[in-house]
């Protein structure tokens, strides 16, 4: 069984297959192509897909996509797709004026 760990291994040259135009992640419209593409870079997990492509980084953090995209790597790798680390999870960041973080009462003038 192959590691994925294994950056050495050589997985072959890119070859574009005909369902390459399909969309896997809705949110930010990425392709089959494209992740697949990103696997030939290099890219073996889904943390590294999810940073070079942002795949499963749009409003579905996801939810729609994580499980096709692992299985596109798995598939391009060879390996069984329980061998990939799951994507890591991160809260929803969202902007906080500071009088919130400093439980400051809020007057209005």
């Amino acid at each position: 069984m192959k590691s994925i760990n294994d950056r050495s291994q050589n997985i072959g040259s890119f070859v574009s297959q005909a369902d390459d135009t399909i969309i896997i992640c809705r949110c930010e419209e990425i392709t089959k192509g494209e992740i697949r593409q990103a696997i030939h870079d290099g890219m073996f997990t889904v943390n590294e897909i999810r940073r070079y492509l942002r795949a499963g980084m749009g409003l579905c953090q996801g939810q729609t996509c994580g499980k096709l995209v692992k299985n596109l790597i798995a598939r391009e790798l060879c390996v069984i797709p329980d061998q990939l680390d799951p994507a890591t999870s991160r809260s929803p960041m969202r902007p906080v004026e500071m009088k919130v973080l400093g439980n400051e009462e809020v007057t209005h003038v």
